[in-house]
């Protein structure tokens, strides 16, 4: 027979289930404070002509971005992404006066920063800076976290980060999802995905840090668009180099920063312990996607040729392994 609760027991589930509903809707609240609803960005009419489904790929890239990539060792992730980006030719090169532009983050756990789970707020910070100095009329940061959005947002500092920079962040709504369509692809066909905040974006920039996954063997730059996904996205775990394959052909930014300034080695995704973490002092900036996911590998100790999905990406056009193709900058702040 089944045991049913009471007196104490419902009380105090009731109670929790109080405590836990009125501090989410706390982080809520706050969030929406930062001005987080996606009206303004995209706008009515844009609301009023969005398609039911999108068919991909859906590309920001730049064709006079060089081809080329920048590697700077340091500590200091604003002194690094500015070098890096310096050497790129300058956030201009990028960015053009009057653009939106969306970061695309990591903001999967409510952990902070310095657990090396998530996109690090000094480099959201630092990044929005170059944006609106080259011109940027707006920047959304967004993801669509596995935990509650407004724990991650505000726990990650991201959400601080975005408010101190004059950025906006854009919670997830399951109302605003969409079905999106890689053509050829096997594994997304009209799949739910949180495509609201580039509706409008002229500009996408990846930001990702260095992890370790026990799943993919590494998350970085291509794995980061994971998060655009919604509906039960844990079905493709056993198909997940396939599936970062095809995200990678589905979604090519104008510009990848990595930032394995600390990088977890152990642990992954998740991590959860500073045992996790290696100072590996390194940060990659670069046009090219799946080349700075190789450098990124070599942080990890690992060899780009043993990630089954960035060999799928390079196939499907999405940027290339062999860096011997690319001008390397190699510098040090």
């Amino acid at each position: 027979m089944e045991k049913q609760e009471s007196g104490p027991s419902i009380v105090s589930s009731r109670r929790r289930f109080l405590t836990h509903g009125f501090c989410y809707g706390l982080g809520l609240a706050a969030l929406w404070g930062l001005g987080l609803s996606l009206s303004d960005w995209v706008g009515p009419s844009a609301q009023s002509a969005r398609p039911k489904g999108s068919t991909g790929p859906f590309d920001w890239s730049v064709s006079s971005a060089p081809k080329a990539v920048a590697v700077v060792t340091g500590t200091d992730r604003a002194a690094c992404c500015a070098a890096a980006i310096a050497a790129l030719g300058g956030m201009k090169t990028f960015i053009a006066p009057g653009d939106r532009v969306f970061l695309k983050v990591n903001a999967a756990f409510a952990s902070p920063p310095s657990l090396g789970a998530t996109t690090h707020p000094q480099l959201v910070e630092t990044v929005v800076r170059l944006c609106r100095e080259a011109g940027a009329a707006e920047i959304l940061v967004s993801d669509n976290p596995i935990s509650d959005p407004a724990s991650c947002f505000r726990l990650t500092g991201i959400a601080e980060a975005a408010r101190r920079s004059g950025a906006r962040v854009g919670v997830p709504e399951t109302r605003r999802f969409e079905p999106v369509t890689l053509p050829g692809g096997r594994y997304l066909h009209e799949w739910p995905s949180w495509t609201e905040p580039f509706r409008r974006a002229d500009k996408v920039i990846n930001l990702a840090p260095v992890k370790h996954h026990h799943r993919a063997g590494a998350s970085m730059i291509c794995k980061n668009w994971y998060g655009l996904l919604g509906g039960p996205r844990n079905l493709f775990h056993q198909h997940v180099h396939d599936v970062i394959g095809e995200l990678a052909a589905l979604f090519r930014p104008t510009l990848a920063i990595l930032d394995g300034i600390t990088a977890m080695v152990t642990n992954g995704p998740t991590g959860g312990s500073l045992a996790d973490l290696k100072d590996t002092r390194t940060l990659v900036v670069s046009p090219d996607p799946v080349a700075a996911d190789a450098l990124g590998a070599h942080v990890l100790n690992m060899d780009p040729e043993k990630l089954p999905y960035l060999s799928r990406a390079e196939k499907a056009g999405a940027g290339t392994l062999n860096l011997g193709s690319l001008t390397v900058h190699r510098l040090s702040v």
